[in-house]
């Protein structure tokens, strides 16, 4: 079953997706986004909006685990290289899930430093060479000779 389209409007709404009236019309045409409206009315995902859905999810995260340890109170041992200490069994599994975590990102953090510094150091070597040499490796890349004058 093919959606039906709706016919174009004459009038107000026609005049915000025409050509200007003066014929200055300085961009391509305009394309018809999916769902059958034009491209200025498409809102795009923003970075607040990522935040304001990765605050829910860590919303919704810490609940499940106030729950997750509020049922979870037995009193249980715990001992670690000789230290020996009583907790309730939610909070010492989520104590090992944290630690657990912490293994993986202090390494993973490093890492991520290291490639900086490295990127850097090659960004500024970049920026250094000479502008003919770039315009040289340009041409190279695009397949033509370098201009000899």
């Amino acid at each position: 079953m093919r959606p039906q389209t709706m016919p174009r409007e004459e009038g107000r709404d026609a005049a915000m997706t025409s050509a200007p009236a003066n014929g200055n019309n300085a961009g391509p045409p305009q394309q018809q986004v999916p769902g059958g409206l034009p491209p200025q009315h498409v809102v795009r995902r923003t970075r607040i909006g990522g935040m304001w859905i990765a605050a829910a999810l860590f919303a919704l995260v810490l609940l499940l685990l106030l729950i997750f340890i509020l049922e979870n109170g037995q009193r249980v041992n715990i001992g670690y290289f000789g230290a020996h200490g009583h907790l309730p069994l939610g909070v010492a599994l989520l104590l090992a899930a944290v630690l657990g975590v912490l293994l993986v990102v202090i390494p993973g953090t490093g890492r991520i430093v290291q490639l900086r510094i490295t990127a850097r150091r090659h960004r500024g070597i970049d920026a250094r060479r000479p502008a003919d040499t770039q315009a040289a490796s340009v041409q190279q890349a695009e397949g033509s000779e370098p201009d000899q004058s």
